[in-house]
């Protein structure tokens, strides 16, 4: 993904912006972790026909916008689209660098107020959001429980927590600890999302519960069954109306990428344009070998 993509006419961009990989993101976030990737929150974006929504990245636990979209944010961009992002979740932990600790409702709050922004400075009706792990779940409780439905044309999910996950079974050892000594447990320590997404927390049963898409919206799971996180892999996927699960590996069997890599997946990033673009259920991507971590 190293190779820069054509600009979009609609923004009247002069040049292409890099496009980066995943050591461009650790480079950013070594050296400027609180700053936005290329072609990301240009204010004086106006959407074309040819694009009518924004887009916002969110995204994941422990990550922030520096690390996390290094190649998709300006691949956007330079296609045409109104890109934009920010980073949420701080707390105690944070030490400016990592985001997405905070109570998982109180960061979808700032979402909405971050959407009402994006909205008020385009001129758009909706956005269309593309987040990982936390920040493809996370923008569900805007959904369902702020108002957020009538705002949001598309939610596309890389490696998305929507059921929570075991971590290959650490679970079932924490959770009978966390419950049985008073402090021990991610939320006493001032990350609380960790606890949320864990299989089984009253946070996703509360959000699962009545069904896991809301009308009027689109859903894209975008997953691969070597995710180290999420696990099982198959707890990222969606079940409601309006929603389709991607399976990396159906589409290339070559394609190693897990939790970490695939938001820097050549893959994944093409099914991903695929979703905002022309939405093709029956697109295919271009297949490569891609290895774990360093998918770019």
């Amino acid at each position: 993904m190293g190779a820069t993509q054509p600009v979009g006419a609609a923004n009247g961009k002069a040049q292409d912006l890099p496009v980066g990989t995943f050591l461009t993101g650790l480079s950013a976030e070594l050296t400027s972790p609180t700053s936005m990737p290329p072609g990301s929150d240009s204010w004086n974006c106006h959407v074309s026909a040819q694009h009518p929504y924004p887009v916002v990245l969110v995204h994941g636990t422990v990550f922030n916008q520096a690390i996390s979209w290094q190649a998709l944010s300006p691949m956007l961009a330079n296609a045409g689209y109104c890109v934009y992002g920010f980073n949420y979740g701080a707390t105690s932990l944070t030490f400016g660098r990592v985001f997405g600790l905070a109570p998982i409702a109180q960061s979808s709050a700032q979402l909405a107020t971050f959407v009402s922004r994006v909205l008020a400075a385009t001129g758009a009706p909706k956005v269309d959001i593309v987040g990982h792990s936390q920040g493809g779940m996370m923008p569900r409780y805007y959904l369902k429980y702020l108002g957020g439905a009538p705002t949001v044309h598309m939610l596309v999910g890389l490696a998305p927590s929507n059921y929570g996950t075991d971590l290959d079974g650490f679970t079932d050892l924490y959770l009978p600890l966390s419950a049985a000594i008073p402090g021990l447990s991610f939320s006493t320590l001032g990350a609380p999302s960790f606890d949320e997404q864990f299989v089984g927390s009253s946070f996703l049963t509360d959000l699962n519960r009545g069904g896991d898409t809301e009308p009027g919206v689109k859903y894209v799971v975008i997953e691969s069954r070597y995710d180290e996180i999420v696990t099982p892999y198959t707890n990222a996927f969606l079940h409601g109306a309006g929603a389709r699960n991607i399976l990396l590996q159906s589409q290339c069997g070559s394609d190693y990428t897990e939790h970490i890599g695939i938001i820097y997946d050549p893959v994944a990033l093409q099914d991903v344009m695929n979703a905002l673009g022309a939405d093709s259920p029956t697109f295919h991507p271009v297949c490569s070998l891609v290895l774990p971590v360093f998918s770019g």
